[in-house]
């Protein structure tokens, strides 16, 4: 892979969290493989590669990627909004938590206990989302900058949605930190456009 390409696994990952999220707020509905793909994102600290974060390939990724490319594109028929939004949100709280070493620090620890359930139950157990949502609440949530989700009340209003939404928020602010350790920046996706998605476009189809 080229680095724009193992950047653009990263970024798709934090637009496959943003598209989840909104899924879950609108529908209630959620895919098991791609959840499991961004919960699982969260425990690979030491990867050899971009993509032995997201389990080897980037299968569970191509909603994030079709979300991405819609806004590059800028076209308003494939643009989403609500995906692009949470997107960018995570984005930004990620610059702010690169700031804080206290708040990295609680996060890799809570991780590990985090691993250690996942080794107890799977990965998609409601008790280990539940854990990674608590860890974003004590964390990210504290912020002044929030993520507002919108939707369907009656879906948010779920304790099990909003626990997924929260886990999301977290495993995509993890994708954003990592997309920065490989090089990207927000104006990239301004200025650089066109290359990402002449790099985008085959990614997306194999």
């Amino acid at each position: 892979m080229t680095p724009m390409q193992e950047q653009l696994v990263a970024l798709g990952a934090v637009f496959e969290a943003a598209a989840l999220v909104d899924k879950i707020a609108r529908t209630g509905q959620s895919s098991e493989a791609p959840l499991g793909c961004m919960l699982g994102s969260l425990l690979i600290r030491d990867p050899q590669s971009t993509l032995e974060v997201y389990g080897g390939d980037d299968l569970n990724l191509r909603d994030g990627y079709r979300a991405l490319i819609g806004a590059l594109e800028r076209e308003p028929s494939s643009l989403q909004r609500e995906p692009l939004r949470y997107a960018l949100a995570m984005i930004g709280l990620e610059r702010q938590l690169a700031k804080r070493d206290d708040m990295l620090q609680v996060i890799g620890n809570r991780l590990d206990q985090i691993q250690q359930q996942v080794q107890h139950f799977g990965l998609t157990h409601d008790n280990v989302i539940a854990s990674c949502a608590g860890l974003y609440q004590d964390t990210l949530s504290t912020f002044r900058q929030r993520i507002q989700v919108h939707g369907d009340m009656r879906n948010l209003q779920q304790p099990s949605n909003a626990a997924k939404i929260r886990a999301l928020l977290l495993a995509g602010i993890r994708s954003a930190r990592l997309w920065r350790q490989l090089g990207g920046h927000r104006w990239q996706m301004v200025f650089s456009r066109k290359k990402l998605l002449r790099e985008l476009y085959p990614m997306m189809r194999s």
